[in-house]
């Protein structure tokens, strides 16, 4: 998609925009924080629950969202419905 459409987008819906590339992962530490730590998760569950992992996701999810963000100051859950 050519960069002046996601502008005019941008515009018209008065968003910001950040762009990042997959191939410098240093631009976004975040991002790469957060990769990082459901890595984490996925390998832990794994090691518990072996073959029956994949069925857990829901509960990985569950759990990474109710877990204090300190880029927010509360969970995602909190932050999206407000409790």
């Amino acid at each position: 998609m050519p960069i002046w459409i996601l502008q005019k987008l941008q515009k018209a819906f008065e968003m910001l925009l950040y762009f990042s590339t997959a191939f410098l992962p240093g631009i976004d530490d975040q991002m790469e924080w957060m990769i990082q730590t459901l890595e984490d998760m996925l390998r832990a569950w794994e090691l518990d629950f072996k073959q029956a992992w994949v069925e857990q996701l829901e509960l990985i999810e569950f759990s990474y969202n109710n877990s204090y963000h300190s880029s927010i100051i509360m969970a995602p859950y909190e932050a999206l419905y407000d409790r």
